[in-house]
């Protein structure tokens, strides 16, 4: 039965889907090695031809041969012509050369050895059709004419009687040559196309693997996963161990996807997933990797909690549809995912780039907010609950931006830590707010307790033991007026490290207190350990007492808490006077909220005197 022309090609196609490929090379790489093998293959032709002549060949042999050598680059050189037709090209004189090198020696056996340098120079084209150009010579050439002319073609005995078995064997070789060079080929470039650390696709095989995927029209979405607050981990813990945590991470991710996706890890603690499908599906692996990384990681005998922020981009949501779109798209999902409360998956829409520029120009604005005089700090009162007597002020930050106006802190608080602006803030804020207290204690005869955030980035870093001391020594206040409040949040980088900065925090005599209780990840067992003055009841269970629900039994719990382990308590945001009476009777002693005093700046608060 006879085989018709498409069936020939769909053979001759799943042979060569079935052959080891590898990455184009660029075309000014290519170009570049073209240009030399070229040079090669021309200087090879002028060699053969001298080396006819001065070994008594007539002018006949010698053009023969030159133009056998020669001939192919006239389609090897023009740029016009595709990057297979030249390499063909060029490929046919360089093995013509090796023919010549044989016959014009008699077949001598060290001349055969030609053949395999020039599988060494169209390995630089890193393709199968050299290699194919080769081997097809090889056999041609010893098969047929090695039959024919055997002594031109072999120099040793066994060859000259069976020359077709000898053509095969060095057939074999070649091929072998050939092999060996695309394995190492490969090799090379999966050690360029991995992480080093991870072992998964870097960001060269992500954007090359997107670029096949599209030019095939399947359908696909790009997740970028971005791990929050992993400088802290590595400024606590040291990279070694963060480098221990991107392993782990880089585990439960290949953990999340099917068969032909793609993992990658595009550097620091970026990562980003393709996944075949349609957006549904890629919605469902965000899933995945959000609940995957929710458990803590054991590393180094520590544990670590981490989150992380995922962004989701498909073509579906941009017209332009290519790899540069879809991996910005993604991007900008992911941050967004991270601008709003990080921990969460955000699908890419439209608007988000100018989302993305806003937030860009903030950033940058806020780096010239310090100098600019555009920040103040308010101040808002602490007071007794049982009687309302103000004994000391919480500092809260506050920016006054010239085009925009007021900025609220729950939009550029996070601005600053993603950015590390909060750490030159952070200090400024500190000096201000102890410069003030005393201040008001000198003025009013009176001693003035504070209290300052700490942020998560100053309590990663010892020097805010210095900073600390030194705002002490400058103000003139004393110690054990000062409060300095951190969020529950800081305690899952690193219990042991926290715990020990805290430990010498407290050993200058000032006071510690965890902000926002009860909405983190603190337990008894935190509380138990953690060298802590007072707990500040988060706004959200004050807000709902008196509601009828669980908040009452909940802000109870916390309170006789407290009260075990010897902590003072503060509830937050008190602005009825239904749930001060509740926080008095569950016997809270302070308080906080607009029911007392909004947050004001120092010039517009009643210094007369706050009594400890």
């Amino acid at each position: 039965m006879g085989l018709d022309t498409s069936t020939i090609a769909a053979r001759v196609q799943r042979v060569g889907q079935a052959l080891p490929t590898g990455r184009m090379l660029a075309d000014d790489v290519w170009g570049r090695r073209h240009h030399a093998i070229i040079r090669i293959a021309a200087a090879q032709a002028i060699g053969i031809a001298i080396f006819a002549a001065v070994s008594g060949h007539g002018p006949a042999v010698v053009l023969a041969w030159l133009g056998a050598i020669a001939g192919p680059l006239v389609v090897a050189v023009p740029q016009r012509l595709p990057r297979a037709a030249r390499s063909f090209a060029s490929s046919v004189s360089l093995f013509a050369a090796s023919v010549a090198a044989v016959h014009l020696t008699g077949g001598l056996t060290e001349m055969h050895f030609h053949f395999f340098v020039m599988v060494g120079v169209v390995a630089l084209y890193q393709d199968w059709v050299p290699f194919g150009v080769g081997l097809a010579i090889v056999l041609l050439h010893h098969g047929i004419v090695g039959s024919m002319h055997p002594h031109a073609v072999y120099g040793h005995g066994a060859a000259l009687h069976h020359p077709l078995t000898w053509a095969l064997i060095h057939g074999c070789f070649i091929l072998a040559a050939s092999l060996a060079h695309l394995a190492a080929w490969r090799l090379n470039e999966q050690q360029g196309l991995r992480d080093a650390l991870t072992g998964l696709a870097n960001r060269t095989l992500l954007r090359e693997t997107l670029a096949g995927v599209l030019r095939r029209g399947a359908a696909v979405s790009v997740l970028f996963i971005d791990l929050d607050d992993f400088k802290d981990v590595n400024d606590s813990m040291g990279h070694s161990t963060g480098d221990h945590l991107l392993e782990s991470v880089a585990g439960r991710l290949r953990g999340c996807v099917r068969g032909g996706d793609l993992v990658a890890r595009l550097g620091g603690d970026e990562f980003a997933l393709l996944v075949l499908g349609q957006p549904a599906a890629a919605r469902e692996v965000a899933g995945r990797v959000v609940r995957a990384l929710a458990d803590p990681v054991h590393v180094d005998g520590r544990t670590v909690a981490v989150t992380a922020s995922v962004g989701i981009a498909d073509p579906s949501t941009d017209p332009e549809g290519s790899v540069e779109s879809l991996l910005r798209n993604a991007d900008l999902a992911m941050y967004l995912a991270k601008a709003t409360g990080k921990n969460q998956v955000v699908a890419y829409a439209d608007g988000m780039d100018r989302a993305a520029r806003d937030k860009a120009e903030l950033t940058g604005d806020l780096a010239r907010a310090l100098d600019g005089d555009q920040l103040e700090v308010y101040y808002q009162p602490t007071v007794m609950l049982h009687d309302g007597r103000s004994f000391g002020y919480e500092a809260l930050l506050r920016w006054h931006h010239p085009q925009r106006g007021a900025v609220p802190p729950d939009v550029f608080i996070p601005l600053a830590e993603d950015s590390g602006h909060i750490l030159a803030i952070g200090a400024w804020v500190l000096r201000t707010a102890t410069a003030q207290a005393a201040a008001w204690a000198r003025t009013g005869g009176a001693p003035v307790d504070v209290a300052v955030n700490l942020s998560p980035r100053q309590l990663a870093d010892d020097a805010v033991l210095g900073l600390v001391a030194d705002a002490l020594a400058v103000s003139g206040l004393p110690a054990r007026r000062l409060t300095l409040e951190i969020t529950e949040g800081v305690l899952v980088r690193d219990v042991e490290a926290v715990t020990a900065r805290l430990t010498r925090l407290r050993a200058l005599g000032v006071r510690i207190a965890i902000d926002d209780f009860g909405t983190g990840y603190s337990s008894l067992s935190y509380l138990r350990r953690l060298p802590v003055d007072s707990v500040k009841i988060d706004r959200s269970f004050v807000s709902d007492l008196g509601s009828g629900g669980a908040a009452t039994t909940l802000v109870s719990s916390i309170i006789e808490l407290a009260r075990s382990l010897h902590l003072d308590v503060v509830a937050e945001g008190v602005e009825t006077e239904q749930q001060a009476a509740i926080l008095r009777d569950l016997r809270c002693t302070q308080a906080q909220g607009y029911l007392y005093a909004r947050p004001m700046p120092a010039s517009q608060l009643d210094h007369a005197a706050p009594v400890p």
